[in-house]
């Protein structure tokens, strides 16, 4: 001390205060604020020794820090149960010598971390430095180890404020993900057998994950619902998600479609960006990657490896940030034997697959579907409540589904809308289906030729009589008659078994 002078002193000490403040005011953790707290302590007493540690709400030790302090000495278990150190746990500082406790020291300083009338720690340093040898911890000691310590109490709160918030948060965090993942069933991810359960597992394995996938399996067996689950089931979430069917859009197109375009390129082309660019922040779902032409194939390669795009007629390379995830129906394999496909771009898709089964392979999910989908779409067309009848139910286990999931939801779409009881009846299913032979049965015209046809026999079955026939139907009449309006405008009354719209004049007195 006398070679900073008592003032000197104070102001070292009063610097070290501010220091520490600064030192725990941000974002640390509880770990780092009791090491901090020791080391202060130490320097700015010239103690030999120093110990300092947290303490939990059933006053156990939660992190401990130590300076010269004996290592095989239960610090918190043996201060805490001591009589002596009952001043401290009501916020005193507390002076006693290393024998009163059982430790090697002469004496011993212990301020207690105090918040809000709450023990969240203590502060200990032992045998004061001096030049002859060890001296005696004074007044001011006291009253700057008493400050450490308060200033320490509330950080350490704070540090566990701010654990207990990232915990929920990261229990919300899962919470969500199985939230999301059970949300699946509204997408049609429907089924509890094994091949299905193998799928959804695989999804929850790499959907955190920004891997490319490349999804496997026939047409209709949900391979843009699994990518959609994939998305919400990331760290994308937040970000797009941007399908593109590259077998639905003309070669010519489909570049710009992907990459975008420059003003200019072409006589009226307006400049637009790619679905890669679209997709910024979130995934990019390329269905049918298999119809890419090798011109394509080669530009698809270079995004993939560069992460950066250039837009058709451009000069300039723009940088990406999409996770991407592609699917085909197509061999893959077969192609690359051909030449068809790149090996390079192929390995680059597929550093995870994952092969979705055909709705044939996992029939006992036909009646968790069937029952789902009559549900989904009962709700949507005002049939809530309606259900499906075991004899319904026996006829589609029947069936093959050669149009997988997808045929089964558009056929129960059609059953529902066609039903005219609180049941989805076999003849409903037969109605939909377009005709059966030994039990196997496929899905005949769009949903609104089947219900424009149903509509047309059932008003041809009432003589025009569009009342009986909105009752027959379970529909009121203005459903009805927007029905028929919407068919004269299209010339459907022309197709046999459809709605006549010359009915309107006949049966006007009718209805």
């Amino acid at each position: 001390m006398s070679s900073l002078g008592r003032d000197g002193w104070r102001r070292a000490r009063l610097e070290t205060i501010l220091d520490l403040s600064l030192a725990i005011a941000g974002l640390r953790r509880e770990s780092e604020v009791v090491d901090e707290l020791v080391q202060r302590a130490v320097g700015m007493v010239d103690a030999r020794a120093g110990l300092a540690l947290s303490l939990s709400p059933q006053l156990g030790t939660a992190t401990v820090s130590a300076v010269g302090w004996p290592s095989d000495w239960d610090a918190g278990a043996r201060l805490l149960v001591d009589p002596k150190m009952l001043p401290a746990r009501a916020g005193e500082v507390v002076r006693v010598s290393g024998d009163e406790i059982g430790l090697p020291f002469a004496e011993v300083l212990l301020a207690p971390c105090l918040w809000r009338e709450e023990l969240l720690g203590l502060v200990a340093v032992a045998d004061k430095e001096a030049r002859a040898g060890v001296g005696r911890f004074d007044e001011e000691d006291v009253t700057f180890l008493r400050s450490l310590a308060l200033l320490a109490a509330p950080a350490i709160a704070s540090c566990r404020e701010l654990e207990e918030v990232q915990r929920q948060r990261l229990v919300l965090e899962e919470e969500n993900r199985a939230l999301r993942v059970e949300s699946a069933e509204e997408a049609g991810l429907v089924g509890q057998s094994a091949p299905f359960r193998r799928v959804v597992e695989l999804v929850r394995r790499v959907a955190a994950t920004d891997v490319t996938v490349l999804l496997r399996g026939e047409s209709g067996t949900g391979k843009e619902r699994v990518a959609r689950l994939l998305h919400r089931l990331s760290t994308r979430t937040r970000g797009p998600f941007v399908p593109l069917n590259c077998a639905a859009v003309p070669e010519t197109l489909l570049e710009a479609e992907l990459f975008g375009i420059e003003r200019g390129v072409a006589t009226g082309v307006t400049a637009r960006i790619g679905k890669f660019e679209l997709a910024g922040g979130g995934t990019l779902f390329l269905d049918e990657i298999g119809d890419l032409s090798p011109v394509l194939q080669a530009k698809l390669l270079r995004v993939v490896q560069d992460r950066e795009v250039e837009r058709v007629g451009g000069r300039q390379r723009v940088r990406v940030d999409v996770r991407l995830i592609t699917a085909t129906h197509r061999d893959l394999e077969d192609m690359l034997t051909k030449g068809e496909f790149r090996q390079d771009l192929y390995y680059r898709l597929r550093v995870i697959e994952l092969s979705l089964p055909p709705l044939r392979e996992r029939r006992e999910d036909i009646p968790l579907l069937a029952h789902h989908f009559v549900r989904m779409h009962g709700r949507r067309l005002g049939r809530e409540g309606l259900v499906l009848a075991r004899p319904a139910l026996e006829l589609l286990l029947r069936h093959d589904f050669p149009g997988n999931v997808r045929e089964l939801e558009n056929l129960l779409e059609a059953a529902v809308a066609l039903a005219a009881g609180p049941r989805i009846e076999v003849e409903d299913l037969r109605l939909a289906m377009g005709g059966a032979q030994r039990g196997e049965v496929t899905l005949v015209g769009s949903l609104e030729e089947i219900i424009r046809t149903h509509v047309g026999h059932t008003l041809a079955r009432f003589a025009g009589n569009r009342a009986a026939a909105a009752r027959e139907l379970g529909i009121d009449r203005s459903t009805l008659y927007r029905m028929l309006r919407r068919s004269a405008t299209t010339g459907a009354g022309r197709n046999a078994g459809a709605i006549d719209p010359t009915q309107r004049h006949k049966s006007r007195g009718q209805s």
